[in-house]
């Protein structure tokens, strides 16, 4: 599927960039030119930003009832919907990604995020809560409300675009905040859709628009006085940049980065039952997620016997083309990624790491950003195959003697995004649950990382702040308290 765009979304309307220029979108499982997006600049994202300022300050969005809002956001929904297939398709061209991830968490899930804030949380949400009456000087009463925060630059990772960008742009537009959407630089296509339904459904103009540039466009964003908040996903190293550059202007800042998640696998656990979310950890996208499982701590007396069954999990894994629907991995997303993972399994053996399985690029896939599912063993938690996120198909598996020492490691981290236990008792897996320091655990095996009901982001340096349903929405929304006095003292 190949898709074209040579103007940027500014205002309501589709305007060419300052540039003059488009650049072409590669598919990384082909290497082959799958679209073009116009290369907006500095220039062009001021002109989006002062659209999103004077929409937010002049504009009926901010005004409107979360009930008038959500009747635009339907329509969105509905939109989403309707072009489910072409955006799947879209999606496995862009990301390289497979179409059982395509149809799942890369566009199924995202339009079910949206779906859950415009038809669960917006109605049932309390922007205005009543203050007690109470005495000072005199009796007083009053009310707590939530209103929009204001212009919110949105900045989104190149691994699952469609996905970032709607679990950004749900809460924001929810909340009555005004936007910038600035996509991944390879990977712009699916924003530019989303800016597409968005004017089909009538979103009044200079609520969302979205600008693909250069980093000078970014820098924009994240600096410009007339931005007041900024949601940022992609790695830790730029997320502090981002922090940086909107201290100044003391811009709220939310910041979901990186994470070198661990998978504890206790003694009475199932290992058949285990062993998909270790493979999962290492291939779904291929290993592009921040969230996925790539240490797995396993209790010493059942290290070999796992290592031994991953093995042979992963000999049975197909690498190839991302469209054909046995495919169980794709490609890394760049060049330049495929590099950079490269590079890490070489500071691996270097280090004194074994490979057990893989560690090369795939045979007969000449063209295309390939890496052979990769699992690392006599590994310890200092090393920095097991300190760094790889973003790549790379796990490492360490052993444990206890719960205690488990926990241990599982801490050992710069990084606290996610989390797995498998453990024959569940209280033992909750106790165990509760002492990691991650923003969310799944014991055996609950999903709760893609439930619309939870809450998303991570401790230390995986980030600031909460996305999806409820909590994402807090995160777009001021305190006010207004109070009045009833009577005199």
């Amino acid at each position: 599927m190949t898709k074209d765009f040579s103007n940027l979304y500014i205002n309501g309307e589709w305007v060419p960039p300052s540039s003059g220029e488009t650049l072409p979108v590669i598919n990384p499982a082909t290497e082959e030119v799958i679209g073009t997006a116009p290369r907006g600049t500095r220039t062009d994202m001021v002109r989006a930003i002062d659209a999103a300022r004077t929409a937010f300050d002049e504009g009926p969005w901010p005004q409107m009832s979360m009930q008038e809002r959500s009747i635009v956001m339907r329509r969105m929904a509905e939109l989403m919907e309707k072009r489910f297939d072409d955006l799947v398709e879209l999606n496995i061209a862009e990301t390289g990604g497979t179409r059982a991830v395509a149809e799942s968490v890369q566009v199924g899930f995202p339009i079910q995020h949206f779906r859950d804030m415009v038809e669960r949380v917006m109605p049932s949400y309390p922007l205005a809560k009543p203050i007690a009456p109470h005495i000072g000087t005199g009796m007083e009463q009053g009310v707590i409300l939530r209103e929009p925060w204001g212009v919110a630059a949105l900045i989104s990772a190149y691994n699952f675009p469609f996905f970032l960008n709607i679990m950004k742009i749900a809460p924001a537009l929810a909340s009555g905040c005004t936007t910038v959407l600035k996509p991944a630089p390879t990977t712009p296509l699916e924003a530019l859709v989303i800016a597409e339904i968005a004017e089909e459904a009538g979103l009044p103009a200079g609520v969302l628009n979205v600008v693909h540039g250069d980093l000078d466009g970014a820098v924009e964003l994240t600096t410009n006085p007339k931005v007041d908040l900024v949601s940022f996903t992609g790695s830790d190293t730029v997320g502090r940049k981002v922090m940086e550059q909107a201290s100044p202007t003391l811009k709220k800042v939310v910041l979901e980065l990186g994470g070198k998640s661990a998978n504890i696998i206790c003694d009475d656990a199932d290992l058949q039952k285990a062993i998909p979310s270790v493979v999962g950890g290492m291939i779904v996208h291929a290993g592009q997620g921040c969230a996925l499982l790539t240490r797995t701590l396993v209790h010493r007396s059942r290290y070999d016997e796992l290592v031994a069954i991953l093995k042979g999990a992963l000999a049975g894994v197909k690498v190839g083309d991302p469209a054909e629907p046995d495919t169980a991995m794709g490609p890394l997303g760049s060049e330049a990624q495929r590099h950079k993972v490269e590079d890490l399994i070489r500071i691996g053996v270097e280090e004194g790491a074994s490979i057990a399985f893989g560690g090369g690029r795939p045979q007969g896939l000449d063209k295309g950003f390939f890496v052979e599912p990769t699992l690392f063993v006599d590994v310890d938690n200092s090393m920095t195959i097991a300190q760094r996120e790889f973003f790549g198909p790379v796990g490492v598996v360490i052993p444990f003697d206890d719960d205690d020492e488990a926990v241990r490691i599982a801490n050992d981290s710069d990084y606290g995004l996610a989390a797995g236990i498998w453990a024959n008792s569940p209280a033992r897996a909750y106790g165990i649950a509760k002492r990691i320091r991650t923003g969310f655990v799944n014991v055996n095996g609950g999903s709760g990382g893609i439930s619309p009901h939870a809450a998303f982001g991570g401790y230390k340096q995986s980030g600031l702040g909460r996305e999806w349903g409820e909590a994402g929405l807090d995160e777009f929304l001021q305190t006010k308290t207004v109070s009045w006095a009833v009577a005199s003292g």
